[in-house]
């Protein structure tokens, strides 16, 4: 959803042939790529069935540094051993027609085989291996071929949610989380960059725990999406260019994703809105304890089906 927003609001500038190739030159230019993002041994291939759709890993990572390390304002790495984990994990399917996207969040608590590691909690692999392990991993779990890795930290969050000058929630029901001494009032509200990132983040004072969370991350997105549609347009070409800014300086990308392909993406993405996006978690079974940690067991099987149905019709 990180390039479908950058895609949506480059589609509303370029309105001509001539202003959507200047644009993704020059915004994609930049966007920070990332070298060696994917494994180097085998992978997953196509089946003949496939639909010849996109299929894109998203994280979003809490990086605990206190400076930026995604995006061209990025002053600190992006990945050191140990230093940061994948707060959010979602897995992107874009149809061929570019008319459908279906998206499959994977808790962070999902307890997964990781190559070379054991198992162990599928966060832990961007912490012990880079976007190169968490892709590995991700591909081991679900059988499905990653195209291209995106991944945004939480300053870059907040810089983009802030562009769009907020972006309206609706909370369903009073809340408190105690982690992140954040009140929650029922209502719809207007959340900026720190409420906002406090509401996607909270897993504690909620009766789904981090099923809830990821629930609140995905009505986000839907908002989000929303917001970039409505809020800029050739009627406001300094708040346009201040969305493009925020988009290009906050996320990063694999280096396997040309200018061209961002062109390709926006010129099919033009018509696409939030009704045409399906949202749903990975299956799972139970939670458990496991090794004094809290632990979800995904249903592989089902998960698997799952990918295999988008994969072939992209439904």
């Amino acid at each position: 959803m990180l390039l479908t927003g950058l895609a949506l609001v480059l589609a509303v500038v370029g309105l001509g042939a001539g202003a959507v190739w200047w644009g993704t030159d020059h915004y994609g230019d930049q966007v920070t790529r990332i070298p060696d993002a994917f494994p180097s041994g085998p992978r997953p291939f196509r089946p003949a069935s496939h639909d010849g759709g996109t299929t894109f890993l998203l994280a979003g990572v809490d990086s605990r540094s206190q400076r930026p390390t995604t995006g061209s304002d990025a002053t600190a790495r992006l990945w050191r051993y140990g230093a940061q984990r994948s707060d959010t994990l979602m897995l992107v399917h874009l149809s061929a027609d570019k008319h459908r996207t279906y998206v499959m969040s994977l808790p962070r608590d999902s307890w997964v085989p990781i190559p070379g590691h054991g198992s162990a909690k599928v966060n832990a692999a961007f912490s012990w291996g880079g976007p190169a392990l968490l892709v590995q991993t991700v591909e081991q779990l679900t059988r499905v071929r990653v195209d291209h890795f995106g991944v945004i930290d939480w300053h870059g969050f907040k810089a983009l949610t802030d562009a769009v000058g907020g972006v309206p929630i609706t909370v369903p029901e009073d809340s408190y989380d105690p982690v992140l001494e954040r009140h929650f009032t029922a209502g719809t509200h207007v959340m900026h960059g720190e409420e906002a990132l406090a509401y996607v983040r909270q897993r504690h004072g909620v009766p789904g725990g981090e099923l809830d969370r990821i629930k609140h991350q995905q009505q986000f997105l839907r908002s989000l999406m929303t917001e970039i549609r409505s809020e800029v347009g050739l009627t406001d070409p300094f708040g346009t260019a201040r969305m493009l800014d925020a988009v290009t300086r906050a996320v990063s990308v694999d280096d396997r994703m040309s200018n061209g392909d961002l062109r390709d993406l926006l010129l099919g993405l033009r018509h696409l809105d939030a009704s045409d996006t399906t949202f749903t978690i990975a299956p799972i079974v139970r939670s458990e304890m496991i090794r004094g940690q809290y632990a979800l067991i995904l249903d592989t099987a089902e998960l698997r089906a799952r990918w295999r149905t988008v994969q072939n019709d992209g439904s």
